[in-house]
C-alpha cells in the first residue's frame, strides 16, 4: 500500500513541478509558488530515491543469493522510504543554498554531514 501511495504522490508532484517550471518565472510566482516548487521537488526526489534504493537492493538480492537470505540485511520498501526522507532533502537543500548565493565545498560538506548523521540515526532507530 505504501508503494502505491508514494508512486501516486511522486507522479503528482512531478506533474506539478513540470507545470510550475514551464509556466511561471521566479519573479512572477512569488513566495508561495517557490514553496510549492521546493515541496514538489522534495516529494519527487523522495519517491524516486525510495524506488531506486528498493530496486537496487532487490537487484543485489538476485545477484547474490546469500545477501537475500540474511535476516539482518532485510530491506523493505518502508526502510527504503525512511532513508529516502533524508537523502531527498540533500538536493533540495543544495538548490536552496544555490538560490541565495554560491555554493562551495564548505556547503557541500555541511549537507553531506547532515545526510550522514540522518542516515546513521535512521539505521540505528529502525532495528
Amino acid at each position: 500500500m505504501l508503494q502505491r501511495v508514494i508512486a501516486l504522490i511522486t507522479l503528482a508532484s512531478l506533474c506539478l513541478l513540470a507545470v510550475m517550471l514551464t509556466t511561471t518565472t521566479p519573479a512572477t510566482v512569488g513566495p508561495f509558488g517557490l514553496l510549492v516548487i521546493f515541496i514538489s521537488a522534495y516529494l519527487s526526489f523522495l519517491g524516486l530515491i525510495s524506488f531506486f534504493l528498493y530496486g537496487i537492493h532487490r537487484v543485489i538480492g538476485y545477484v547474490i543469493p546469500a545477501f537475500r537470505k540474511s535476516k539482518k540485511n532485510r530491506f523493505t520498501f518502508r526502510r527504503a522510504y525512511y532513508f529516502s526522507t533524508i537523502l531527498a532533502a540533500a538536493p533540495v537543500m543544495i538548490l536552496g543554498l544555490q538560490s541565495v548565493g554560491t555554493i562551495g565545498w564548505y556547503e557541500f560538506l555541511l549537507v553531506a554531514i547532515f545526510v550522514g548523521i540522518g542516515c546513521l540515526y535512521i539505521s540505528k532507530r529502525i532495528y
